[in-house]
């Protein structure tokens, strides 16, 4: 069960660019079958949390995501742009492969989330992490606790909370927890 004050946060299902390492951004992916089964299964773990509020990025992959998670729990999603996926400008749809090998030490700032790293002609982690953190504080402000907020791996990593439990990598579904006030962007 959630804790009173918890706002959990979730990756996405898995999507084909997910599978094939690509950069997504922004894109309108959708989830593929096994996303769509990840989906599923978390949203049976989730039943019994007790869940209040379910937001959501308004992108395809996280709408769907959230959909299949909203017709277990009974929530209906609230759409959020401040949970969206960064804006990866020019590193949209280029396989991680293809990045390494031209831009090893811009690719290691953004794996380790660094807050000065900026997407080639997109947005930095700072600016995405002070979007989210922002989102957080409606949400938690909101007062319908323990939430739910389905997003992006970038998302979870801009959180600093979430960013230390989430290491380098947020796997598809993979699930954060935040008690407590919701935290600042760094």
């Amino acid at each position: 069960m959630a804790g009173s004050n918890e706002i959990l946060l979730v990756r996405h299902g898995e999507t084909d660019d997910n599978a094939a390492d690509r950069f997504q951004g922004r894109l309108d992916t959708h989830l593929n079958e096994r996303g769509r089964a990840q989906s599923r299964a978390l949203a049976r773990r989730l039943a019994g949390e007790g869940l209040r509020a379910l937001y959501c990025s308004p992108l395809a992959r996280a709408r769907e995501s959230a959909q299949i998670l909203a017709a277990e729990l009974g929530l209906q999603p609230v759409y959020d742009e401040r949970f969206m996926e960064a804006d990866t400008g020019e590193w949209t749809g280029r396989l991680y492969a293809d990045v390494v090998a031209h831009a090893s030490d811009e690719f290691a700032a953004w794996r380790s989330a660094s807050p000065t790293f900026r997407f080639p002609g997109g947005e930095s982690v700072a600016e995405q992490a002070a979007r989210v953190a922002a989102g957080l504080h409606d949400v938690r402000a909101a007062g319908r606790l323990p939430a739910l907020v389905v997003c992006h791996g970038g998302a979870i990593r801009a959180v600093p909370g979430a960013r230390r439990a989430a290491g380098d990598f947020v796997g598809n579904c993979a699930l954060y927890r935040l008690a407590g006030p919701a935290q600042s962007a760094p």
